[in-house]
């Protein structure tokens, strides 16, 4: 069974002002047509005395010393943290199966729900870029880091995942908030039957929402991610920008939703984890399993997952 952990909710929520409901992670997948483009070369890094801390940079410092002054942020997969088979049928249920971001007419909104199962039937190439305002260290950091973690997403879901030099498939950007704001064209470019309402939940993240991913099945409901864009904000930490890039390249596989109940997880808006825990690499396991069909609702994909875990002889 989950033993739940005493929440501190309300004294991360005063230091923090709450961000907004302490959101991070959003997530939207769209029907458009499979787009494939080489990334371009990076944006040359601005000269370290060019650079100026913004009020935004300082803001996010605060929330991440706030997070772990309170013992959220943890970095250690989950240890120590029990859960058993019916935990992890539930959690993947509600995180692989629900989302956050409801997209009809057109308009991207908070009133996600019950969806199919979604995720990558082709090897998934990761791509980075970075805005000027970025430094060489943090872009040498990032990219390593992106490397180590794509390796490990490989190895959770035994399905091709890796960082791709040009030509991805699966497109990081990293930028601050005025490279955020003039990113629509650049957006148009690596997909361009982006939506319009992709492109302003892309370039305009509200401080409540730290960062995000859309991802872009070509039929929509009931085929197979092609593409996917996650926005990580540059201003943020090295802890919470590396929490963000494990949180959404995670989820823009295919784990779309958080769980307040889904413990130890990235996957709970609580922000415990920092990082994929490996309760997580369970749920990528569970969700490439090829036992498993992109399209399945809940009633017909709970009982295979069950008999997944049984297999894996974790009950």
């Amino acid at each position: 069974m989950n033993r739940r952990r005493p929440r501190l909710r309300r004294a991360v929520c005063a230091a923090a002002t709450c961000l907004g409901l302490l959101g991070v992670a959003g997530h939207a997948s769209q029907p458009v047509p499979s787009v494939t483009r080489s990334s371009s070369s990076p944006s040359k890094a601005q000269p370290a005395s060019a650079r100026k801390s913004s009020p935004l940079q300082a803001h996010y410092a605060r929330v991440q010393n706030d997070f772990v002054r309170a013992g959220y942020l943890r970095t250690d997969r989950g240890k120590g943290v029990r859960y058993d088979r019916l935990d992890l049928v539930n959690n993947f249920t509600a995180i692989a199966l629900a989302t956050e971001y409801d997209q009809s007419g057109g308009r991207l909104s908070g009133r996600g729900g019950a969806t199919t199962l979604k995720r990558w039937e082709e090897p998934v190439r990761v791509s980075v870029e970075f805005g000027a305002s970025v430094p060489a260290a943090q872009r040498q950091k990032d990219t390593s880091n992106l490397k180590g973690y794509t390796r490990r997403l490989a190895a959770a879901t035994r399905h091709p995942v890796s960082l791709a030099k040009r030509g991805g498939n699966f497109h990081v950007l990293i930028l601050n908030e005025a490279e955020r704001k003039a990113a629509g064209p650049r957006l148009k470019q690596l997909v361009p039957t982006l939506s319009q309402a992709s492109i302003r939940h892309l370039t305009k993240i509200p401080r409540s929402q730290l960062c995000l991913v859309v991802s872009i099945a070509p039929g929509g409901e009931g085929t197979p991610y092609r593409q996917a864009i996650a926005m990580i904000p540059a201003e943020l930490p090295d802890l919470l920008r590396l929490s963000c890039i494990h949180e959404e390249v995670a989820q823009g596989l295919g784990l779309p939703n958080d769980s307040p109940r889904a413990r130890p997880s990235l996957f709970n808006d609580d922000k415990e984890f920092a990082l994929l825990t490996r309760h997580d690499e369970t749920l990528l396991r569970i969700l490439y399993d090829p036992r498993l069909k992109v399209g399945m609702d809940a009633k017909t994909a709970r009982p295979i997952v069950d008999r997944i875990l049984w297999d894996m002889k974790l009950n």
